[in-house]
């Protein structure tokens, strides 16, 4: 029997429920070993060499080079192991949290010291809040980011 999951219908969220824990077992265990620096070393000096050692779908390997946390997130990382990549490269927490919102870091922090994202709009997918998917990336980096793709 499926378990009913009402938290998926939250705008821009991504629960890490027992079914995401399984999926992104390989790659938070590749997280958590960049704790230790000598792993970090090898990893910087070839990735896909080191990620090719964890038994991480090819899509989770993908994600992991791309550096799009988001993308990590949909396919079982956590924020808290992923946050071990952030810091291997030398960001902060607030830029990889600005970075998976499209915004630069002095936007992201001035919209947390401001109260955060408003609730109003944003309780459930297909409102119109700023965290819906049609107002994604909301911030100039994010812009600048679609603006290169098209």
């Amino acid at each position: 029997m499926a378990l009913d999951k009402p938290y998926t219908d939250v705008p821009g969220t991504i629960i890490f429920d027992a079914e995401q824990s399984r999926k992104g077992y390989w790659l938070n265990q590749f997280c958590m070993s960049l704790m230790k620096a000598e792993n970090r070393t090898r990893f910087k000096a070839n990735e896909r060499a080191y990620l090719d050692e964890w038994a991480m779908t090819e899509e989770q390997k993908q994600a992991v080079l791309a550096r799009d946390l988001n993308w990590c997130m949909r396919t079982g990382g956590n924020i808290y192991f992923l946050a071990k990549i952030g810091a291997t490269d030398g960001k902060s927490f607030q830029q990889m949290a600005g970075s998976m919102t499209g915004m630069t870091e002095d936007e992201y922090r001035n919209m947390m010291i401001q109260g955060g994202r408003s609730v109003e709009g944003n309780r459930y997918i297909g409102e119109n809040g700023s965290a819906q998917a049609q107002n994604q990336p909301q911030g100039a980096a994010g812009q600048s980011a679609a603006a290169n793709k098209a």
